[in-house]
């Protein structure tokens, strides 16, 4: 799977192509929105006002809304047990 970090006008968009299956990425935004993750500091979740995924099984985008950096979102996905099992 491939990971491609984007900073956008109203916060960063995330790639995944390649074995990236759309219910895995639906799966770690889930954890995210319940807290059952801890791939990113609290400070940092309370930055994101909203995230949604889209696209198919192979080519999935997931974009986080909020004054977010590309550095700690690349830090998060490095750290996220349902990308990196």
């Amino acid at each position: 799977m491939q990971k491609n970090v984007l900073k956008t006008g109203d916060g960063v968009r995330i790639s995944f192509t390649g074995a990236v299956e759309k219910r895995q990425i639906v799966k770690m935004v889930e954890n995210c929105a319940t807290g059952q993750c801890e791939c990113m500091s609290d400070e940092t979740k309370k930055k994101i006002s909203d995230m949604h995924v889209d696209g198919m099984d192979g080519d999935v985008r997931l974009n986080l809304t909020g004054d977010l950096s590309k550095e700690e979102i690349e830090a998060a996905l490095a750290r996220s047990k349902v990308l990196n099992k």
